[in-house]
């Protein structure tokens, strides 16, 4: 009997994948959790080895969405980052604890014309123990 070898699945090839996804899918619901409503497209990515960019698309709510067509992006931007400042320590927590190492920054943003959110995670650098950007401990 010939056996055929079973490809990998992309998140076995790339473990790094992996622990984006997992990024991605903890910060929409950190986004429901705190704003009611989650993004419906999300992306995490590293940018460089000790930065972690989260780009968030579509999350604004009814009432937000009211806001940036009456031309109060101001005021919008205002409120959700002050939201978002409130709960800084949920989502460097989950960073934390995903990636096993240390948040020594965040910064949040968002561009009320587009509903597009980037949270920035600057880390300490690597250590034993952490995940780095190639997917190696």
């Amino acid at each position: 009997m010939d056996s055929q070898p079973v490809p990998e699945s992309a998140e076995a090839a790339d473990p790094q994948s992996s622990i984006r996804a997992e990024i991605s899918r903890e910060m929409v619901r950190l986004y429901k959790e705190q704003f009611g409503r989650g993004p419906t497209k999300a992306k995490t990515d590293f940018a460089g080895p000790d930065v972690l960019v989260c780009t968030l698309e579509d999350s604004f709510t009814p009432a937000e969405r009211r806001l940036a067509e009456m031309g109060e992006h101001q005021r919008l931007r205002d409120t959700r980052l002050y939201f978002q400042h409130a709960t800084k320590d949920e989502f460097i927590g989950t960073v934390e604890r995903l990636l096993n190492r240390k948040v020594r920054a965040f910064n949040s943003s968002i561009d009320t014309h587009r509903d597009i959110s980037v949270e920035v995670f600057h880390l300490e650098p690597l250590g034993a123990g952490a995940v780095s950007n190639d997917g190696q401990g």
